[in-house]
């Protein structure tokens, strides 16, 4: 049990895909390539951070402080 569950580990990350590249697919349902794949994926990630760019407050972040949150929100979707 314990070398199964060792090697799933190891092979979670090589299979694991994130939620928008699962997504990205044209009209007819094909996975998207290149550079629409690119885009698609990059705008995404963008989008799917932007609402949680705010300070505990609820106020939305500006300046560096939102710069270094979007892009430590995309890296990590």
């Amino acid at each position: 049990v314990a070398a199964v569950l060792i090697s799933m580990l190891f092979a979670a990350p090589a299979f694991a895909q994130s939620a928008c590249e699962a997504l990205a697919l044209s009209k007819d349902g094909k996975p998207l390539a290149g550079a629409a794949k690119t885009a698609f994926v990059t705008k995404c990630k963008k989008d799917s951070c932007e609402p949680k760019a705010v300070t505990s407050d609820g106020k939305p972040l500006s300046g560096a402080t939102k710069n270094t949150f979007m892009k430590k929100c995309q890296n990590d979707a």
